[in-house]
């Protein structure tokens, strides 16, 4: 199970927001560049990148940042989401050395774009999907629809999406253990492969993660936890290395 460190980007800056709240932030770096190399050296071998403005925006904001860390580390592969709403904006970050895209809202708003993507960009779209009590959230987590995860899950499947982020706003940023249960239920209900995201705290979550891993979950996002110290990310990944596999 890979551990993969989030950067969050907010006017260019590495902040983490609070049940994605934008005016509920805590600033980490303004050296955006320098945290992807810390993370690098630490051993990750995959990055999330939000662009946080551009997901309430819709359409990109950081572009310039993100572009600079793709080029930094071109064998690393890396995902990006945040105001991805048309094919032009998901092909020019792919064009920069982003290796998955991920489409959250617009998947939810306009779901033959995901099929088109998926069509054009074979094995580099992922979907996002952020969850309140197990129904989706859209525009920045603003809007909470009528849609079942799982149900979403499902459609974006056969679209043959390559992964699905499956995050629990709930406990996103807020340092209180990912919601296991339901990842693992998403997870076992999907031959997708699904990526935990949302209150990693500590070394026991990834403990935690690993011993429901077997379900489909192939890997875990974590934020807060790494910046303020409260999980060692190296000792985290040795970790999931050890109890089930990379």
């Amino acid at each position: 199970m890979l551990l993969i460190p989030a950067i969050d980007l907010k006017n260019g800056r590495c902040v983490r927001l609070r049940q994605g709240r934008m005016d509920d932030e805590t600033i980490f770096s303004d050296d955006p560049l320098e945290v992807a190399g810390r993370w690098v050296e630490a051993g990750a071998r995959r990055l999330h990148l939000v662009d946080l403005n551009g997901a309430f925006a819709g359409k990109p904001v950081n572009g310039d940042v993100i572009s600079q860390i793709a080029a930094a580390f071109p064998e690393l592969p890396i995902q990006v989401g945040g105001g991805i709403r048309d094919e032009e904006t998901l092909a020019a970050y792919l064009t920069v050395g982003v290796k998955y895209v991920i489409i959250g809202t617009q998947a939810v708003k306009e779901p033959a774009f995901v099929s088109q993507a998926c069509r054009n960009f074979p094995g580099q779209v992922i979907v996002g999907l952020d969850a309140v009590n197990g129904m989706v959230a859209i525009d920045g987590w603003a809007t909470v629809t009528e849609h079942p995860v799982t149900e979403l899950s499902k459609r974006f499947e056969q679209d043959g999406v390559s992964a699905i982020v499956y995050t629990d706003i709930g406990r996103d940023g807020m340092l209180t253990g990912p919601n296991v249960a339901a990842t693992a239920a998403l997870a076992g209900s999907i031959t997708t492969p699904v990526i935990a995201s949302g209150g990693i705290t500590d070394i026991e979550d990834i403990s935690a993660l690993c011993e429901v891993a077997s379900s489909g979950i192939m890997g875990a996002i974590t934020g807060r936890a790494i910046y303020e110290g409260t999980l060692d990310f190296a000792q985290g990944q040795k970790l999931a290395d050890r109890l089930c596999g990379s």
